[in-house]
């Protein structure tokens, strides 16, 4: 799922603070700017993985004009895609038996393909 939230920076003692205020607790740090903007990317999308996988309520995002404003915090867009993300960290293997007409099967062997990784292939074409 791709998904869209306003992000928060204050520069503080020579760290950036990031927080999403749409996801209690999804706060993180950086040594500059660029930094924390990918470390609070990476700590939303692992926020919504959580989400997704513990069908949890997943926030809408909060209008970014709606926010508390203050001359001391950055705000900006940041987007997430927890898929690319699945696909990035999950790389856990897991064992699906499938049919297939025994033609194809003994077809593909004799090709030489890996009926795993065209599933693989396929199925990441159609979560696209």
């Amino acid at each position: 799922m791709k998904y869209s939230y306003s992000a928060t920076f204050q520069v503080k003692d020579g760290k950036v603070y990031a927080r999403i205020p749409d996801l209690p607790g999804c706060i993180t740090t950086g040594k500059d700017l660029d930094d924390a903007l990918a470390q609070i990317v990476d700590a939303a999308s692992g926020w919504l993985v959580v989400a997704e996988d513990e069908n949890l309520d997943i926030p809408v995002q909060t209008v970014q004009t709606s926010l508390p404003h203050d001359d001391e915090t950055i705000y900006s867009i940041i987007q997430v895609d927890t898929i690319s993300y699945r696909a990035r960290t999950d790389t856990k293997s897991v064992r699906k038996n499938v049919s297939l007409p025994a033609w194809m099967a003994n077809l593909a062997d004799r090709r030489g393909i890996n009926c795993s990784q065209v599933l693989q292939e396929g199925l990441m074409r159609r979560f696209s």
